[in-house]
């Protein structure tokens, strides 16, 4: 089964796309990397999603090559039942090491057990793996900004104290869709400077490039922007 899949893989493979993707990784060579395009990953993952031996692909961790682990994090993201969802999400993030796998990991299933997961990303905010917080900080960028948002989830995020770029970008990254969301609800974090300087300027520039952001809104939050400090 492994080695089937990485022939599939190796006859998936782009050359030019792998050596783009090398610049892009941090930690990733040529020679752990293949160069599978997205959407022949995702195609390629909805088929063995199917079958019931990708299980023994799912347990051969770590994987040799980053598009594996791609493959696997589309894999997790096609699982119809929750519980076995979530068992694979949780065997898998001990392995993710890249933004990449992180962010692209986004199980549909998710959506339909919103109350559930609350529980477990609440564990993995605590984690002391970058990715593991990355991912839980991700996931309530995704399913708790609209409808079912509380002022207790940016609130989670704001604790979060991290000296790692991967998790304060994904904070930045989270305070500035929810200013696009929330607005009202989240403003005061900045005008409380409640987040570190890098986060709190890295927030208010992706707010600020945001198109669902009012004009009048980018105007107020450069003038939110900290001054002279780099961190």
């Amino acid at each position: 089964m492994i080695q089937k899949i990485r022939e599939e893989l190796f006859a998936l493979e782009d050359i030019k796309y792998r050596d783009f993707q090398v610049g892009l990784i941090p930690g990733k060579t040529i020679e752990t990397m293949i160069g599978v395009r997205t959407p022949a990953l995702r195609k390629l993952a909805k088929d063995l999603a199917k079958k019931e031996d990708v299980t023994v692909f799912l347990r051969n961790l770590p994987h040799k090559y980053f598009d594996e682990d791609q493959l696997h994090a589309f894999i997790i993201s096609e699982i119809k039942d929750y519980d076995t969802c979530i068992n694979e999400v949780e065997l898998f993030l001990p392995y993710v090491d890249n933004w990449a796998t992180c962010d692209q990991m986004s199980p549909k299933i998710f959506k339909k057990h919103k109350t559930e997961l609350l529980d477990n990303i609440k564990a993995w905010i605590r984690s002391d793996k970058t990715y593991t917080v990355r991912f839980a900080i991700g996931m309530l960028m995704q399913h708790y900004l609209d409808e079912d948002f509380s002022p207790q989830y940016p609130e989670m995020v704001a604790a979060v104290k991290s000296d790692e770029y991967y998790i304060n970008m994904m904070i930045a990254w989270y305070f500035a869709t929810a200013l696009a969301k929330q607005y009202d609800e989240i403003l005061p974090f900045i005008t409380e400077k409640r987040l570190g300087t890098w986060t709190h300027n890295k927030t208010i520039q992706k707010a600020v490039e945001s198109y669902r952001i009012t004009p009048e809104q980018k105007e107020y939050l450069r003038t939110l922007k900290i001054k002279g400090e780099s961190h």
